[in-house]
């Protein structure tokens, strides 16, 4: 038993030890691998799609509830005041004066295509404070004012929903 070289049939000559040619070389792979990018965005994509309904920062306000149905969906973001219980109004998430309203409205109305406002209300505000707001949403350019309330309440016709 002994150790011996396999010649593999090739041109003949003597084959030396610890030198290997190749016709070609070794080449540099140039493609990129993208399973590792993908299986990144897959991921950030569920982190997103989980955190973006967290994102949603709301005022807390005791809506009254209404038999209404829903209105339509919009194609841009509604613009929406809320009227707190303690008096305050907020447009959209920032705090307002009620003296500064209508003219941050006009400056809105002005960059909007649109012309429809939600209006939020506490049930503990008066009718009065907001007619104020109302009124206040109509100078400012908004006349297209969806009142905003819970689903469930009691019909007028003396069934509950």
């Amino acid at each position: 038993m002994g150790a011996g070289v396999m010649d593999n049939g090739g041109g003949g000559g003597t084959r030396r030890w610890g030198r290997r040619r190749s016709r070609g070389g070794a080449k540099p792979m140039a493609e990129i691998n993208v399973t590792p990018f993908v299986d990144v965005m897959l991921v950030l994509l569920i982190i997103f799609m989980v955190a973006a309904p967290l994102l949603t920062v709301g005022v807390p306000v005791e809506l009254p509830e209404t038999a209404a149905d829903p209105l339509p969906t919009e194609q841009e973001e509604p613009l929406t005041v809320t009227l707190t219980g303690d008096g305050r109004v907020l447009l959209q998430s920032n705090e307002t004066e009620s003296d500064d309203l209508v003219r941050q409205l006009r400056a809105i109305a002005a960059e909007r295509s649109s012309n429809r406002v939600y209006l939020r209300a506490d049930g503990a505000v008066s009718y009065a404070q907001v007619a104020e707001v109302m009124g206040a949403l109509n100078a400012g350019g908004f006349g297209n004012i969806g009142l905003v309330t819970d689903s469930g309440g009691r019909r007028l016709d003396g069934t509950d929903e």
